[in-house]
């Protein structure tokens, strides 16, 4: 499966999560995943929350986590937003 793919009203987006970074970012490719440090510790979703700010700022839709919430590899879904928009906002 590729990182990105087009989803009923938006976008899928494979995450793998770096939790308790030193900050917030994208960090491109990892695998079949993007890649996303987040500075918020794996406790009590903050993590998961953390990643959902990050993606919606980035692409300007409204990411939510769909599977993975215990994980580090997570699938997320952006609404709003095209495939081409999120491929540009995440890879570049």
């Amino acid at each position: 499966m590729d990182a990105i793919v087009d989803h009923e009203g938006g976008v899928m987006v494979r995450v793998h999560v770096v939790p308790g970074a030193s900050r917030s970012e994208l960090k491109g490719r990892h695998g079949d995943a993007i890649k996303v440090r987040v500075a918020a510790p794996a406790e009590g979703g903050r993590a998961n929350r953390a990643v959902a700010e990050l993606l919606s700022r980035a692409t300007g839709g409204r990411a939510s986590i769909v599977s993975g919430q215990s994980s580090r590899s997570k699938l997320v879904v952006v609404r709003g937003v095209r495939r081409a928009d999120v491929v540009s906002a995440l890879e570049s």
